[in-house]
Formats: structure tokens, sequence, C-alpha cells
């Protein structure tokens, strides 16, 4: 049992080769580092308008993940939509790398989608070259999520979210209903208590991060309708001066200052929406997935519920239940081991990246507003000289 439950573990962020095939369903080179490597795409989002429902949102920051830590060497960004990731599966070994760029659009008689550009670089000996390059489309990566998903139930995979303007067929829809009715029909008798805690933390934590990414949504709107109205003034002040030519310099200083502090805002605003806007919908989406993670592992504790049940009321042959029992308590350990061993690498990933992007957000919101300032004192200290100035030209 020790043996089976450590086997998962040590390829749980893996793509195992091309997840049985070796190959994706959406092409026929297969995906990087499909020949015994391990891929999974970190979740940033990036809102694509898409006629079809093949592509709906993407999430583009592409990693390889492992039960170690790892480290990006490139922020991400949504409008540049380019990530490169580092990782240390080693503390010597640090040469891998995956990049995932260029979205391409492909429209065919049949349908229109966007393809994206795989790149994996790395000098280890278990790779059949030093570089690969593909280009997949979103099919492949939400192939891929669910492939890792079956093979890993209870792990938390950073890939990404499919928002899809058709929902599943009639078949899948019910069977889905079926399956959450009779869970919770059959309910879990014996969930341990820190699973429990990690289903409340889930609970306020979703309820706490849809409601910051609301709030951080309307803010930057503001931001925008501010800056827009803002950036109107200086303009209006240029040709006020044209007809005022007493107040001419005064006028075109006060358009310069506003020029200034529309600058500011700009860059502030930038900040608002590269960094803490994508850090907060990421962790919305993460909250989303955690939910299907905590499901998967009560689904299969029911299973082993149900069948001690069984068992306890001899209702079916006690031989076979007996070994179902014994390869459902394994499958319940390995489960569990693994979510909590990943729980603590995601939370203290989430604290920090949330951490970061709030400071961050911070310091620039105070250097905006120290640059403001400053351009407007210096402003009204060089018109109080000029008075002063001009009154003691008067005098004499």
């Amino acid at each position: 049992m020790e043996g089976e439950c450590r086997a998962p573990q040590a390829r749980s962020s893996g793509l195992p080769a091309g997840g049985g095939g070796g190959e994706s369903p959406g092409g026929d080179a297969p995906l990087p580092g499909s020949s015994g490597s391990f891929a999974l795409l970190q979740a940033e989002v990036l809102d694509l308008d898409e006629d079809e429902d093949d592509l709906e949102v993407f999430s583009k920051d592409a990693s390889l993940m492992d039960m170690n830590s790892f480290s990006p060497v490139m922020p991400t960004s949504p409008l540049s939509m380019i990530n490169q990731v580092k990782f240390e599966d080693e503390p010597d070994l640090k040469d891998l790398f995956i990049t995932v760029d260029e979205p391409e659009s492909h429209v065919t008689t049949i349908e229109t989608f966007i393809t994206y550009r795989i790149i994996t670089k790395t000098s280890r000996g278990e790779f059949d070259s030093s570089e690969f390059e593909v280009r997949r489309r979103y099919q492949d990566f939400l192939w891929l999520k669910e492939r890792l998903e079956e093979a890993h139930p209870t792990l938390i995979i950073p890939e990404l979210s499919s928002h899809k303007k058709q929902g599943p067929g009639l078949l899948s829809r019910m069977g889905q209903t079926v399956r959450a009715v009779a869970l919770s029909m059959r309910g879990v008798k014996s969930r341990p208590e820190e699973f429990m805690e990690m289903n409340n933390f889930i609970e306020i934590f979703s309820q706490k991060i849809n409601l910051i990414d609301k709030i951080s949504q309307r803010i930057y709107k503001e931001e925008r309708e501010y800056f827009d109205e803002m950036k109107e003034y200086g303009p209006i002040h240029i040709l006020w001066s044209a007809s005022e030519e007493d107040l001419a310099d005064t006028l075109k200083g006060v358009a310069s200052c506003i020029d200034r502090c529309c600058k500011a805002t700009e860059k502030r605003m930038s900040g608002l929406s590269e960094a803490l806007l994508p850090v907060v919908h990421e962790y919305v989406l993460y909250s989303e997935m955690l939910m299907g993670v905590m499901k998967r592992r009560d689904q299969i504790q029911a299973e082993l519920d149900s069948k001690v049940e069984a068992l306890t009321s001899k209702k079916a042959d006690t031989d076979l239940l007996t070994e179902e029992i014994g390869k459902l308590e394994d499958k319940v350990e390995c489960a569990n081991n693994a979510l909590k061993a990943d729980w603590e690498r995601w939370k203290q990933n989430m604290q920090n990246d949330i951490k970061s992007a709030f400071t961050d957000m911070a310091e620039e919101n105070i250097h905006s507003y120290e640059q403001c300032l400053a351009t407007w004192e210096s402003f009204l200290t060089s018109q109080t000289d000029l008075h002063l100035e001009e009154a003691s030209e008067d005098k004499s």
C-alpha cells in the first residue's frame, strides 16, 4: 500500500506520456515533454471573444509542477501573452523552461479557433531533444487537464478554466446530476477533521476572493472613467490660454500639471490591470477548482463508506467486498496524502501571491500620489514666487 501511495505522488503533477496515447487530441505532434516529461498550465486568464465554444478563456501561464516548488523568471502579463517559468525539481538542477506565446487565429470552412505556440527547452537526458516547439489549441489544454484530474483527482492542478457558451449535452448533464444526487444521498460519514477545516476554509476564501474581485474590477472601472475625464482638461486649458493673454502662462502650467498627473494615473492603472487584477481573478478560479478537488476526494471516501456499509450488512459477496475495500482504503489514503501535501504548498503560494500583489499595488498608489502632489506643489510654489516678484516690482 505504501508503494502504491508513493508512485502517484512521484508523478503527481506530470503528463504521463501523452495521457496514455502520447499525443493530444488536437494534433499529431506530442505535447511538449510528452516523451516522459510532465506539464501543467498555471492559471492566468486571458479573455478572448470567440464565437466557437472551442475557446472562451485560456489560462496561459505554462508551468511544470512537481511536489517541489517552482519560481518564475519573468512576470506574467495578459497583455504580452508570454510566460516563461523556471523549474526547480532539484536544488542543483535548473534547466527546464516552458514558454506559451504567439496566439494565432485559424479560420476554416467549419470553425474558427486560436492556437498557441509552446516551446520547451531543456538539457535533461530523458528528453529526445533539447528543444520542442508545437502549437496547441484550447481543446488540447482541456484534454491535458482532464487526464491529470483523472490520474490525480486530489492534486491541486493550477491549469485553466473554461467558460463555455454552450453547456454539456443532455446525457452528460443527466449523468452529472445522477452522480451528484447519489453522492448527496450517501454522504460522507467519516470525513477527517482536517478536511472539514479545508472545506470551511475554501468556502470562506471563495466568498472573500470573489468579493475582492468584484471590488477590484469596480475600482479599475472608476479609475478608467476618472482618467478619461482628466485627460480632457489639459487641451481645454491650452485652448483657454490662447484667449487669456494675462493668464496664458498659468493656464499652460496647469495643463502641464494635468498631463503629468494623467501619466502617473495611467501608470497606476497599468499596474492595477497587469499585477493585481490577474492575481485576484486567478484565485477566483482556484476557489472553484478547489471545490472540485474536495468533491472528488469526498466521492472516493463515499465509495469506500458504501462498500463498508454493504459488508456490514452482508448484502454482497464478503470476500469480494473485502478486497474492494482494501483497494479503496489505499486509494483514499493516497488521495488524502496527495491533497494534504499539495494543500500546504498552495496555501503558501496563495498567501505570497496575494500579499505581493496588494503590497506592490499599494506602493504604486503611494508613488503615484507623491508624484502628483510634487507636481502641483512645484507649480504652486513657482506661481507664488512669480506673484511675489511682480508685487515687489509694482512697489518699486
